[in-house]
């Protein structure tokens, strides 16, 4: 069964950086995209940050110049920067490989199951 494991919420005071990290249970293969997306209560889930299939990056405007994505394919692993985190990057952070692996023949999405951040003012 794939999973993607995350780790690194917490609480931190605005001005402040978290470190997050996504572990992919399997080895995910000919993937399309790879990165965090965030959901705040009461809004729909949106793009943080992500590695096109190609290898470039991609920012939401409100993290640009205070977040970085990086990430480390031997370990089927994805990573997310927060420095001078603000109030309104309060929300569930969230995973998400679009890729194949041994245990579906097609190319699908996962999810991790996110990881509350908040940040105080």
């Amino acid at each position: 069964q794939v999973q993607l494991v995350e780790s690194g919420g917490g609480l931190v005071q605005a001005g402040g950086s978290l470190s997050l990290s996504c572990v992919a249970s399997v080895t995910i293969f000919n993937i399309n995209r790879m990165g965090w997306y965030r959901q705040a209560p009461g809004k729909q889930r949106e793009l943080v940050a992500l590695f096109t299939s190609s290898g470039s990056t991609n920012y939401a405007d409100s993290v640009k110049g205070r977040f970085t994505i990086s990430r480390d394919n031997a370990k089927n692993s994805v990573y997310l920067q927060m420095d001078s985190l603000k109030p309104e990057d309060t929300a569930v952070y969230y995973c998400n490989f679009n890729g194949q692996t041994m245990y579906y023949s097609g190319i699908r999405d996962y999810w991790g199951q996110g990881t509350q951040v908040t940040v105080s003012s």
